[in-house]
């Protein structure tokens, strides 16, 4: 497939550069990996000259990251004159016996390792000689490039629909042409970068001024309304709710589980919801299970979930288009229809919510703030979260990589303080859910991964009553 006209900044938004910063604080790194499963290697010499072709046709696979000096705007991104590509992507044999879980052994160190800063800030590895002749490709990225909607955006300028190529992809792209910028310079762009901010800041002045003159109370009343929004989205919480997954570290256990899509969307069906809301509805029945088999009965538990706001028909590929909500959600709802009924319920209210279109202000304003306490802020709002869940729409086709016949596809977003976090991505009629779980948080994953399991296939049975 060729570049499908991918667009970034050159510039983080506000909200990319927050992703960046608060990685001064370890427990809030933000990396997205991925494993795919493939039914055997991909071609290699095949598979460099798509990636090397990707890298000089989408620029932000050869861009690293340059502060701007006095951090008076978010930072940009250069091509990097250093750039190697055997650094990023590199091939290997595959450890033990070449199960999915030596592959996930090998993934959860990866994704823990942090990123080489002088370089463009992704890293692959193909996984070679698995079990059944299959091989796998382990993919990390950082938050700050793109978010889970983007990943798969981005993923499409080296995927393919065909096992082979059905054109001849033609030359090779020029090599981008590397970027030293003085410190003069940046200082020059960085100003600059501001000024437009501004600018265009006060064209809004003029019909807010309007709206407020026409509606005084209205406005009043909406701007109230938004602040106490913005106020819920940033307030810190101090403990976990859940009695059971109370403690944190700086690891990560990766695991499995698949469901079926049909099964879960006729599910969410019967009560005129969505296949989100099935997916919350297991995920709600699984942790009751868990803690349930820890002798622990809880109403509620604290969730993240990530809504995309992305304008509808956006082509920009990079960066972070979404709100990070945060809402108690019941765990102890014993029948099905009513969880699923209530899920629809609590994201109806969250998708509503005024501040999620704040976010640039939001973000704006806490990047101006010192590090230290934009980090301690953003850390006050992410530690204490029990579960994030994150619904990646994936391919309804299938996909091919260099060859490779793409089987599987599981999804790993950042714990960021989190217990654990469960990543859904569709792909043809199968739903794969990656399961990242802090192992001081969940010391036994597969009793965890069982109680998960019990819960979709509650969801699942639904489609057959």
């Amino acid at each position: 497939m060729s570049n499908p006209g991918l667009h970034f900044e050159r510039r983080m938004s506000n909200q990319d550069a927050l992703m960046w910063t608060i990685e001064m604080d370890p427990l809030l790194r933000s990396t997205i990996t991925s494993v795919a499963i493939l039914d055997r290697s991909p071609d290699r010499e095949r598979f460099m000259d798509r990636i090397e072709r990707a890298s000089r046709s989408v620029v932000r696979l050869r861009q690293r990251v340059l502060a701007a000096p006095y951090n008076v705007a978010p930072p940009e991104y250069v091509i990097d004159e250093n750039f190697d590509l055997s650094y990023h992507l590199r091939w290997q044999r595959a450890s033990g016996n070449g199960t999915l879980r030596d592959v996930l052994d090998f993934a959860e160190p990866f994704a823990m390792t942090g990123f080489d800063h002088a370089r463009p800030l992704w890293e692959m590895v193909v996984l070679e000689d698995l079990e059944d002749g299959r091989a796998a490709l382990v993919q990390k990225i950082h938050h700050s490039i793109a978010d889970g909607v983007g990943m798969m955006k981005l993923s499409m300028a080296f995927l393919d629909t065909e096992p082979e190529p059905l054109a001849d992809p033609g030359p090779m792209p020029e090599v981008p042409t590397a970027e030293h910028p003085s410190v003069l310079d940046q200082f020059r762009t960085s100003i600059a970068y501001q000024a437009r901010r501004q600018k265009a800041a006060l064209v809004t002045v003029p019909r807010r001024v309007g709206a407020l003159a026409q509606n005084p109370v209205g406005a009043a009343q909406g701007a109230a309304r938004s602040a106490a929004s913005a106020a819920r989205l940033l307030r810190p919480v101090s403990e976990p709710m859940s009695p059971v997954m109370v403690d944190r570290s700086l690891s990560v256990r990766f695991d499995t589980l698949t469901a079926s899509l049909p099964a879960m969307k006729a599910a969410s069906k019967r009560v005129d919801g969505r296949l989100n809301d099935a997916f919350l509805a297991a995920v709600a029945g699984g942790l009751d299970r868990y803690h349930r088999r820890h002798g622990v009965t809880v109403e509620h538990l604290r969730m993240t979930m990530p809504i995309n706001v992305r304008p509808e028909g956006d082509a920009v590929a990079g960066g972070n288009h979404f709100v990070p909500t945060r809402f108690a959600f019941p765990v102890s709802i014993t029948d099905p229809f009513e969880r699923m009924a209530k899920m629809r319920e609590l994201v109806t209210v969250q998708r509503s919510e005024p501040a999620l279109h704040l976010v640039g202000p939001i973000t704006g304003l806490l990047n101006r703030l010192p590090v230290s306490l934009t980090t301690a802020i953003f850390g006050g709002m992410l530690k204490a979260i029990d579960v994030v869940t994150t619904n990646v729409p994936g391919a309804p086709r299938a996909i091919f990589i260099a060859g490779a016949r793409l089987q599987a596809n599981f999804g790993y977003g950042p714990l960021t303080g989190a217990a654990c976090n469960i990543t859904l991505l569709s792909y043809l009629d199968e739903l794969h859910l990656g399961i990242s779980t802090d192992p001081a948080a969940v010391p036994d994953p597969e009793v965890f991964v069982a109680c998960l399991q019990d819960g979709i296939m509650e969801i699942e049975k639904l489609a057959h009553d």
